[in-house]
């Protein structure tokens, strides 16, 4: 005859403690509206792990570039999603359009 093996409350709270934790560390899609040859909102904060989307309801194709940095192309009526990798201070532009502007500041989890 086996007993089931009995848990302790410290073991639960732990485990309890752990589960929040991983919930309130979740990354998280942030997005951003492109329209009339504008980023809506133009600055945004996000953690690294977390993905942007840039939803394009122009009816022309943009971008979201860093200098030396990544290219996000975004085609007419449609999105596309980045994946942050590392934090820091990103100013972005479409390369189509320079004087659409953003900026994301990205920190650790």
């Amino acid at each position: 005859m086996s007993t089931a093996p009995t848990v302790s409350k410290r073991h639960l709270w732990i485990a309890m403690a752990l589960t929040i934790a991983a919930a309130s560390a979740k990354a998280e899609t942030i997005e951003v509206t492109i329209e009339k040859l504008v980023f809506s909102p133009a600055s945004i904060e996000a953690k690294v792990g977390d993905t942007i989307e840039w939803v394009n309801k122009d009816v022309f194709a943009h971008t979201a570039t860093v200098t030396g940095g990544w290219e996000v192309m975004i085609p007419p009526k449609t999105s596309a999603s980045l994946t942050l990798k590392r934090a820091g201070s990103f100013d972005y532009f479409c390369r189509f359009h320079p004087n659409m502007k953003g900026q994301m500041t990205v920190t650790s989890p």
